[in-house]
């Protein structure tokens, strides 16, 4: 049954890329990257407690390093991904063994000042990065002999998308979730019931950031254009206010924040301008305070009081 749903999700997903205009269909791909971006972040921020904002950085390399392998270097498209995955696999190895000696802030301070680093890199890196430029003017090859375009790249976002959440849940309901929520709860008590915690919030950190990676080599190709300030400090703030308001530790409700606070904006905006960023600020206190299990906490409660009346 569970994987007829999900079956039917992914059909469902896919079938709505046919229906949608140009417009709106550069809104659904981004979505789903968000998605994604959400998901990995969600593990590493909301089930194992690691407060980094280095997501988004992970995202640049896989993105930057797809199209610089394939694009500038001229691997073929294959090769080229792989190297871009494993390139971000071996920096969030490194940026994982210093920095998950910290905790909280500090944590958040290393992870914030690889981002910067990441981001100076790429505004300096002349040809190979296109300054603050970017880099545009290239195509996904074909691959396999397919050429994915339209409405079949975004069902590779889809399928990007149900990848990501169908290894993050198998993660979670393992005993390796299971040990990264004891670390969360309190790391003492985990080490002195046998868990490695080191090398859990390793292993975490660098598989995490390594889907974020994915999604980036995937955003690479929706507009075939990349450039820095996709991978500022604003998205990366924007993604911590998705988990939080969407629900922290719950895949449902990372999807759930994603979706809302990416299209927010293409509401908001028209009616009260800039100001749509105060109420995402405002919306964010408000789910600290009074909804601190997030919108899916909400979902959750309502579906309690509605159960027994549904199931009289």
């Amino acid at each position: 049954m569970r994987a007829l749903l999900w079956l039917a999700s992914i059909i469902a997903a896919s079938l709505l890329a046919f229906m949608l205009g140009g417009y709106a269909t550069d809104v659904y791909r981004k979505m789903l990257v968000w998605i994604a971006l959400a998901l990995s972040y969600n593990f590493l921020f909301g089930v194992a407690g690691q407060i980094a904002f280095s997501q988004f950085a992970f995202a640049g390399v896989g993105a930057y390093g797809v199209v610089i392998l394939a694009h500038k270097l001229g691997l073929p498209f294959g090769v080229a991904l792989a190297g871009a995955i494993a390139l971000c696999s071996l920096l969030a190895f490194i940026v994982a063994v210093p920095s998950t000696r910290l905790e909280g802030f500090y944590l958040a301070l290393a992870t914030l000042a690889f981002a910067q680093l990441f981001l100076v890199v790429v505004n300096e890196g002349g040809d190979l990065t296109g300054g603050t430029g970017g880099i545009a003017g290239y195509r996904l090859p074909d691959v396999f002999g397919y050429t994915l375009r339209g409405p079949w790249y975004t069902v590779v976002l889809v399928l990007l998308v149900a990848l990501t959440l169908h290894i993050l849940l198998r993660l979670e309901r393992s005993s390796f979730g299971r040990a990264c929520r004891a670390i969360k709860d309190n790391p003492a008590v985990a080490a002195a019931m046998g868990i490695d915690v080191r090398r859990t919030k390793v292993i975490t950190f660098t598989l995490t950031s390594t889907l974020a990676g994915l999604a980036g080599a995937a955003y690479a190709y929706v507009d075939n254009v990349i450039n820095p300030p996709v991978f500022g400090l604003d998205n990366i703030f924007l993604l911590l206010f998705m988990i939080i308001v969407g629900g922290m530790g719950r895949p449902a409700g990372a999807m759930l924040g994603a979706v809302l606070l990416y299209l927010a904006p293409f509401v908001l905006e028209p009616i009260v301008g800039h100001a749509y960023l105060v109420l995402f600020g405002v919306l964010v206190v408000l789910a600290i305070l009074f909804q601190p299990k997030g919108l899916i906490g909400l979902i959750d409660r309502l579906v309690d009081r509605l159960g027994p009346e549904q199931r009289a």
